[in-house]
């Protein structure tokens, strides 16, 4: 891969990048960059992370809010991902009866998705990220900066995705963030009505 391309995927969002702390301690960011990279369709909508936490990250994503369309191309690649790699070794993916899916982060134990949408929430901002955070807490949910697990938060823009991966199926999870952020968007709504209502009027 050339390293505008590299670039440009990083830039997008689309690619990983070295530098994470923990990867780093644990090893898992031995003999970087080698072994890594990434493989996509045309429009970016379905991508297959290689080695940069996991051996495979599987991702589906588009604009908009078509949620049951973007679960159902993720159903269908990782069908594909796994009969292309039984196919060419006989193995499946690491699957315990008990604890799920075998990842590098024990947090991703389970089904080892996270459906996540970002969406502006400036009521709740004005109203305080750390209330926000105790909110998500109550609806099984996990605020996130826009930049990722460690990018930090800028503005009102949030990443929103369920919390847990153990002890559920993947359409719970899904209706689970669903009705999480839809609930987060109609108190948005009425966080700003009250704010607009108490801010100070201009004579």
């Amino acid at each position: 891969m050339e390293e505008s391309v590299r670039q440009q995927l990083v830039d997008d969002h689309f690619l990983f990048m070295s530098g994470d702390a923990n990867l780093r301690i644990s090893g898992m960011e031995r003999d970087w960059p080698e072994g890594r990279g990434i493989f996509h369709n045309d429009d970016k909508t379905f991508l297959v992370w290689v080695n940069e936490e996991d051996q495979l990250r599987i991702i589906s994503m588009e604009k908009g809010g078509d949620v049951l369309g973007v679960f159902k191309r993720l159903a269908r690649g990782i069908q594909t991902v796994a009969d292309s790699v039984k196919g060419e070794c006989g193995k499946g993916f690491m699957l315990d009866e008990k604890y799920g899916y075998v990842h590098s982060c024990p947090s991703n134990l389970g089904t080892g998705m996270r459906a996540s949408v970002h969406i502006d929430l400036p009521g709740w901002t004005e109203h305080g990220v750390d209330k926000l955070k105790a909110r998500c807490e109550e609806l099984a949910l996990q605020p996130r900066g826009t930049r990722g697990e460690s990018g930090g938060q800028t503005g009102c823009t949030y990443d929103i995705s369920n919390k847990h991966r153990l002890g559920y199926s993947e359409v719970q999870l899904v209706q689970t963030m669903i009705d999480g952020v839809n609930t987060l968007y109609k108190e948005d709504l009425e966080f700003q009505a009250a704010q607009k209502a108490a801010a100070p009027k201009k004579e």
